[in-house]
């Protein structure tokens, strides 16, 4: 909140001055508050989702679930777990992350109908989120480290800023470039693109929130620009601080989740 305020003053007091000192930051810094912004937001949080999937043919598929998430330090280790409530053949589906800086996360899915919990591989990381657009990866974020920024410019509203893997053999994309709110540093474009400079995938984000006085995305889109098929997830009842307690993001809670924390 005090660096929101602080924010609104300098806005306030120095309108025209915007721009010059959005350019004074650091590619590192920026990124650094993008993703503090992004992933970080709060101690801890929950929302309800509503994942809408269209396929090449227009075909529809809706997805519900809720979504937990506790920081153990900010921009480091993070617990999350993703429950599925709807349809019902992925009902009771459970999707849990332990996030880390220095090493791969540890990501795990939960098959009610198997009853199996299933390791998901550091290699599967970008493959598709329940059979949507969304990557396993765009879920928890992916770990800043991986790769080098470039600032390309600033406008009043965006940083422009290219990201390069720093090891291209682990993903399918060359390089990315993402459109960052000056203001509230959320990444509200990200276009990925292939070896001949061909745009593959883009997210869009289509609408925020201030929630809590935490600027908030509460509907996005990820378009395959190939096919022309895209996923867009809408959050509602987007609560931070909550107090959630470190034991719910165990495997017991992927077999039961809790139900406390859900409602």
């Amino acid at each position: 909140m005090k660096k929101l305020i602080q924010q609104a003053m300098l806005l306030l007091t120095l309108p025209l001055s915007a721009t010059a000192v959005s350019t004074q930051l650091p590619v590192d810094e920026i990124i650094h508050k993008a993703n503090l912004a992004s992933y970080y937001a709060g101690d801890d949080g929950s929302a309800e989702a509503r994942m809408m999937i269209v396929d090449k043919n227009g075909s529809k598929q809706i997805r519900q679930f809720n979504i937990l998430r506790k920081d153990i330090e900010d921009e480091g280790r993070q617990n999350m777990l993703v429950i599925f409530s709807r349809p019902t053949d992925v009902k009771g589906t459970v999707f849990r992350v332990e996030k880390q800086v220095a090493v791969d996360d540890n990501r795990w899915l939960y098959l009610p109908a198997l009853d199996l919990v299933k390791r998901i591989s550091a290699g599967d990381k970008r493959t598709s989120f329940v059979g949507s657009h969304f990557y396993y990866e765009d879920v928890s974020g992916r770990n800043p480290q991986e790769d080098s920024f470039e600032l390309l410019d600033t406008t009043a509203e965006h940083f422009i800023v290219k990201g390069t893997p720093k090891k291209p053999e682990t993903v399918e994309f060359a390089y990315y470039q993402a459109k960052i709110s000056t203001t509230s540093f959320l990444p509200l474009e990200v276009v990925y693109y292939n070896a001949k400079g061909k745009p593959m995938r883009q997210m869009t984000v289509k609408k925020t929130a201030n929630i809590q006085g935490i600027p908030t995305v509460v509907h996005s889109r990820i378009d395959q620009l190939s096919d022309g098929s895209y996923t867009e997830m809408m959050f509602r009842k987007v609560k931070y601080d909550l107090g959630l307690p470190q034991g719910i993001f165990s495997e017991r809670s992927q077999r039961k989740p809790p139900q406390k924390w859900l409602k």
